[in-house]
This record gives structure tokens, C-alpha cells and sequence, in this order.
């Protein structure tokens, strides 16, 4: 089983390649290549920093976003979005101007609202409360690193930031995580471990 982590420009790759051979993965391809997505079995999109310049970054490699478009959208391989890249499943991002996502699931990345005794950056470990019975997400505590969080449609779970913020999302073959699995510990683990189990 072959596991494309897409390479951009805009991803903790190390930490995330590290995750996913801790949960088993025996075959991890940290690639840049359209061609190396169109052949693998699941693939990891990572994401760190603002909506737009990730958007860019990935829309700058020639053809990986009719790949992704043709792997994981028409094909139904197995798709796991962290982070920035959960956000990057919506329609916009208003980072920094407004920016067109892959349009995957219907909503819109905005910044956190700022309220008393409510940081932003959302930093650290919170919980994990699903809204929706979904094979991935299981109750329990993650770490976030997030100034913008999605609103939409297709909320897995949210987590508490001075009012529910979305802590995944996702339908049919694709889920998306707001937090770090690769740094949450036995929790990111589990859920990765999940996703290399996964048939949907």
C-alpha cells in the first residue's frame, strides 16, 4: 500500500512521514510528483501557514490539482487533510485577502474571533468532540496551532475555543483534522492507524 504525502512547499513532512510509519505505513512517498499521486492507494495533504500561499504553492505544481482532483475525488482513494490542508477541502480561505480552495466540501476558512480570555493562535491540547459517528474520529485530546478555523458543511467534530471551533470534517473518502496528529501523541497515532485501516 502506497501512501502519497504531498510535498508543496507548506508541510511538516518530516514529523507527519515520522506519524505515519509509527502507525504502520510500510510505503510513505513524500513526493511532488502528479504522476506518483495518480498511482497511490491513500494520500496525506499537510499544510503549515496561510491559506493563500499553501493554495499557491500546491496549484503551482503542474498538474497535482487535477491529480488530486482525479485520485481522491473521482477515483475515491483514501484522503486525510491536516491542518492547513483540512482547509484547503473548502471552497475559500479569507487569509490575507480571499482565495479559491480545492472546493471539496462547502464552506469557508476564517480567522478566529478574538473574545476575552480567548488567545489566538488556538495553541496547545484541547478536546476532540465528535458531532457526527465517523470510523476516524474518536473522542480525545489533540494539539491545534490555528489562527483560522472552517465553517461549513460536513463538521466531524469541534473543539472548544470560546465556542465550538471545527476540529474535522469530512464525506465519503475524504476527512480532513484541524489539529496535528503527528504531534498529538498516541491520539494522532490511533487516528492515523485508523485512517491505513480505512474503506470507505
Amino acid at each position: 500500500m502506497t501512501i502519497a504525502l504531498i510535498d508543496y512547499g507548506a508541510g511538516n513532512l518530516h514529523s507527519v512521514h515520522n506519524a505515519l510509519k509509527a502507525a504502520g505505513a510500510a510505503d510513505v512517498a513524500v513526493t511532488a510528483d502528479p504522476g506518483a499521486v495518480l498511482r497511490a492507494d491513500r494520500i496525506v495533504l499537510p499544510g503549515v501557514g496561510a491559506f493563500g500561499a499553501c493554495a499557491a504553492g500546491l496549484r503551482a505544481i503542474p498538474g497535482m490539482v487535477e491529480a488530486l482532483d482525479a485520485r481522491v475525488r473521482r477515483a475515491g482513494a483514501p484522503f486525510l487533510g491536516v491542518c492547513v490542508g483540512m482547509q484547503l477541502m473548502a471552497d475559500t480561505g479569507e487569509e490575507l485577502g480571499t482565495h479559491p480552495g480545492l472546493g471539496w466540501v462547502s464552506g469557508t476558512v476564517r480567522a478566529i474571533a478574538p473574545a476575552p480570555g480567548i488567545r489566538v493562535p488556538h495553541m496547545g491540547w484541547n478536546d476532540v468532540v465528535p458531532t457526527l459517528s465517523h470510523p476516524l474520529i474518536e473522542p480525545g485530546q489533540a494539539y491545534f496551532l490555528h489562527s483560522f478555523a472552517f465553517t461549513g458543511d460536513a463538521v466531524l467534530a469541534t473543539t472548544d475555543h470560546g465556542g465550538p471551533v471545527t476540529a474535522a470534517i469530512g464525506r465519503d473518502n475524504m476527512i480532513g483534522v484541524q489539529f496535528h496528529p503527528e504531534k498529538s501523541q498516541r491520539y494522532g497515532i490511533a487516528l492515523m492507524e485508523r485512517f491505513l485501516a480505512w474503506h470507505p
